[in-house]
Formats: C-alpha cells, sequence, structure tokens
C-alpha cells in the first residue's frame, strides 16, 4: 500500500543516517509527494467540469472491496514482504512460477463483495513487486507467462461485473522489480524508459478490459507528478475511458483524495475514501489474527458516510485465491446489518455532527439516523432521574432541528420522543438491543439536522452550588 510515514521512517532506518541523509537531500520532494493524500501538486485537472457528474455513483456507493494480492500471498507474511526482509529479486522471482491461484477465484471474492452491500471492487494488478496479473506485452513477469498461465484482471472484471460491482484497478508506480525502478531518479535515460513503460502498463489496462470506473495509483517514489508525467498520463487515461474516477497518488489532484488505515474527512466539497485492512495486513498473512469485528467496520462505515466520504475495505486472499474464514464472517455478518439498515448508509450526505462514544450520525436531507452501537438498556439513574424515564432513554443533546417523527429502522416500530432546547429524548425504548451490531433509530426533522453537544455547554440554567 502506500508509502507513508510509518514505512519511510522503517525505509530510512534500514538504510542507515548517512544513507538517509544522502536520499532525504536527493529525494525530499519525491519522498514528500507520497505522503497520503498530500499530492506533491493540486493542479486543477481538465477533468475537473465532469467530476460532478462522473462521481455520482461513487457518491452514492459509499461502500467497496479492495483487494491486495499476489506473489507476496504466496509467502504469507505481508505485502511487504519483500524490501522488509530483505529477499533478493533473484529469489522473489521464483514466487511467479509457484503462484498458481484456483481457476476463476475472483467469483468468490465478488459474491462475497455483494453479499456484504459492498458495490465496487479494487484489484491490485501490479503492486510494489512489480508482477502484472494481466497479459501485457510489456514484460515476462505477469500472470499468463508464469504460474497462472492466464490473465488474472480479465478473471476479476468477468466476475466484479457477473455481481453486478463497479470495477476499479489498483495501479503502483513504484516497482521493486523493474531494472529503471529506482535508478530512474538520477538517470534521465532510466527515467525515460521507465516512465514510458508506466504509460504502456496503463494504456493496456485502459484499453483491454471495456470500460473501467475507477484508476487507483499507488506510491509515486521516486519520482515527482512532472517528473512521471503525471498530466500526460492522466490525460490517456480520461481519453480512453472518459467516465473514469481518479485518485491522487500519481501526484495529482485527482477526483478524490486517499487517507490510509484512518477516518480523516477532507474539507466539505473534496471527495475522500478510507482505505483499511480488515486486520493489520493488505496482502495475506497467516501469521496476523488482529480481526476488525463487524462493530468497528459498521461504526467505521458510518464515520465515513457522516463526513460525505466512502469506506474501502480490504481482503487479502490466500495464494490459491481463496478468502480467509475470518474475513467472510465478519463481511457477511455486515452484510447482513446493510440488508435491514443500508438507507443510513447509501446516499447519505454529508453532516455536521459531534462526536459520541456511544453512537455514529449519518442524515440525507431533513432525515437523521442514529446508530446506536452501545445499547443503554436499564439505568439505576432512572430512578432517580425523570430524564431517563419512561425507560429506556437515549439522549441527543444539541440537535440544531425540531424532531417530527421516530422510528426504529430494524423493526418499523415508531418510538416516542420529548425534545426542549437542550435535547432529543427518545423513550420508552426495549431493554436490549433491537439490532446487532448497531441499532439504527430514523428521525424526520423540520430541517437539516446538525448535532453539536457542547453548544448549550455556555447557555445551561445555572443554579446553586452544591445539593439541596
Amino acid at each position: 500500500m502506500e508509502w507513508n510515514e510509518n514505512s519511510r521512517r522503517s525505509f530510512l532506518k534500514q538504510i542507515g543516517a548517512a544513507g538517509a541523509l544522502a536520499l532525504t537531500a536527493a529525494n525530499t520532494e519525491s519522498v514528500a509527494s507520497a505522503a497520503p493524500s498530500q499530492p506533491s501538486q493540486t493542479i486543477q485537472s481538465p477533468q475537473a467540469a465532469s467530476r460532478a457528474q462522473r462521481m455520482a455513483w461513487w457518491h452514492q456507493a459509499k461502500f467497496g472491496m479492495f483487494i491486495h494480492w499476489g506473489l507476496y500471498s504466496v509467502i504469507g507474511q505481508h505485502e511487504w514482504a519483500k524490501e522488509v526482509e530483505g529477499i533478493p529479486i533473484p529469489q522473489y522471482e521464483l514466487l511467479a512460477k509457484q503462484f498458481k491461484p484456483k481457476p476463476n477465484a475472483a467469483r468468490d471474492w465478488a459474491r462475497l463483495a455483494k453479499a456484504a452491500g459492498q458495490k465496487y471492487m479494487v484489484m491490485t494488478t501490479k503492486h510494489h513487486e512489480g508482477f502484472c496479473h494481466w497479459d501485457t506485452k510489456l514484460t515476462d513477469y505477469c500472470a499468463p507467462k508464469q504460474g497462472p498461465g492466464r490473465d488474472l484482471v480479465r478473471e476479476f472484471v468477468d466476475a466484479a461485473r457477473a455481481e453486478g460491482l463497479r470495477v476499479g484497478f489498483y495501479y503502483s508506480l513504484m516497482d521493486w522489480h523493474h531494472p529503471d525502478g529506482a535508478i530512474c531518479k538520477t538517470d534521465l535515460a532510466a527515467r525515460k524508459r521507465f516512465v514510458e513503460y508506466t504509460h504502456g502498463l496503463i494504456r493496456e489496462l485502459m484499453t483491454n478490459y471495456g470500460k473501467i470506473d475507477i484508476l487507483w495509483y499507488d506510491v509515486d517514489w521516486p519520482l515527482t507528478a512532472v517528473e512521471w508525467e503525471s498530466e500526460r498520463m492522466n490525460k490517456m487515461v480520461f481519453d480512453l475511458q472518459p467516465e473514469i474516477i481518479v485518485n491522487d497518488r500519481n501526484g495529482l489532484e485527482g477526483d478524490f483524495g486517499t487517507p490510509e488505515q484512518e477516518i480523516r474527512a477532507a474539507k466539505a466539497g473534496r471527495a475522500w475514501e478510507s482505505c483499511m485492512t480488515l486486520n493489520d495486513s493488505w496482502g495475506f498473512n497467516r501469521g496476523d489474527d488482529g480481526w476488525k469485528t463487524p462493530k468497528v467496520i459498521v461504526s467505521n462505515l458510518a464515520e465515513c458516510a457522516r463526513g460525505g466520504g466512502n469506506y474501502l475495505l480490504n481482503i487479502g486472499p490466500k495464494p490459491d485465491g481463496s478468502i480467509p474464514e475470518e474475513s467472510v464472517t465478519v463481511l457477511e455478518t455486515v452484510g447482513k446489518w446493510l440488508d435491514t439498515n443500508g438507507k443510513a448508509i447509501y446516499g447519505t450526505e454529508r453532516g455536521e455532527f459531534s462526536w459520541n462514544s456511544n453512537a455514529q450520525y449519518t442524515r440525507r436531507g431533513n432525515t437523521l439516523y442514529i446508530h446506536q452501537q452501545y445499547w443503554p438498556g436499564h439505568t439505576p439513574a432512572a430512578e432517580a432521574l425523570t430524564f431517563f424515564q419512561p425507560e429506556v432513554v437515549i439522549g441527543i443533546g444539541g440537535l440544531k432541528a425540531k424532531a417530527k417523527s421516530a422510528r426504529l429502522l430494524k423493526t418499523g416500530e415508531p418510538v416516542q420522543f420529548t425534545q426542549d432546547e437542550w435535547s432529543l429524548r427518545l423513550t420508552g425504548l426495549p431493554l436490549n438491543a433491537p439490532d446487532q451490531p448497531a441499532t439504527v433509530i430514523e428521525v424526520e426533522c423540520d430541517a437539516e439536522p446538525a448535532i453539536d453537544h457542547e453548544s448549550p455547554r455556555a447557555h445551561w440554567p445555572r443554579y446553586k452550588v452544591g445539593v439541596s
């Protein structure tokens, strides 16, 4: 994945302080350009005028599947194994013959994505290791001419389309395998060769598979956007795929930002997508058991939606293409929740909402969706405070709109409520949570809902010190 601050620090530490200083002096601009969501140049693209139309489906979709799969999957120790473990290229190349996935493994990925409620898929066509999953004419280091013996990108495209899912291609600009992949920074002849090689590979991907919906660049080390000729690169892409959307990791603005392993909303008006792993690894890692729970995934999905962003959630298939059972279990659970609660996610709009440790908020127009992750149930405070009566009560302080009606999405049952200038109180709720991993309450308001829990702070009526 991304050449982020952690991986950059690790790399610099490995090559030693002297080498680090030299690299920093030579490559300050190129290293900085690789930071997620901070492109080296913010050039207004010629495609900006068509962006709203091209991205309309993407804003509705909200939820996608990322797939990291390659030679590193055979090792089973993370997708950065070649660099992290220092595996020599002649040794690493042997994996190309050992990589023999089962036919049409992507069918299972696409079926799982659909069951999970995901609307698009993005597959690694070439990761940093340099191995191409498609039938390229530019190198023999590709799936049809090595162990798989066939075009794995074609299988992916066909599988996604069979399930009605949008198709995205991940492409790493950085290449650990190509002989010009590093020296191109200082050798102009090597740069010319490598840039043309890169543009040629991208041209093949944009030409050979019909309509492609997303191009997901990654890691522009060691060149700048100018050196990559990224404007020419994008022009070629849009000439071949006029409806495509592209991200910001080839050094240009792109159509959307890409915070990685964190949820960080962009400024209003800027599209963004948070990409995350299901455990702690992008590629298959047989020792990584740090699986996120369905509750965490549902919460992350709602948090992305509340900020107007998308959630791209990764699976790392095994070498044969099969999906780890833990991934299947989590995603199927999330999909069942979305079957009931999808209207609280898909097509929702950016909202102005305070943080709440017990709930997430999303909205569509004047409709507020309260995603109650931790159900209140009984509280002993109800025996003394009328605020918590009749039990069970969910209080929303600082709602900047008047509630007109409320209901449980799971059952459709109406929810009783009262509201004053300080709080919306949803009362008489079931003792146990009606839904898992989160219960959604739909509240119709008389205006666009906004929530500022701090807003009453300076205006509460103050009485006297102490308790009478």
